[in-house]
């Protein structure tokens, strides 16, 4: 089957959006790849400072 241009040109933006669909997905995909390994190399907090109770002896 012949294409006409028509129909070539809807073809051609068809494939470009899905090109760039995938693209974004594979960007989203290594970005969350990248805050998992950037959350995990961070230092812990530091801990709170201990309080002592006051202890009644009355």
């Amino acid at each position: 089957m012949i294409m006409t241009h028509t129909e070539q040109v809807i073809a051609n933006a068809l494939a470009l959006v899905e090109a760039s669909r995938a693209a974004r997905e594979r960007d989203q995909q290594r970005r969350a790849a990248w805050q998992r390994k950037v959350e995990l190399s961070r230092p812990l907090p530091p801990l709170p400072r201990p309080v002592q109770l006051p202890l009644a002896l009355n």
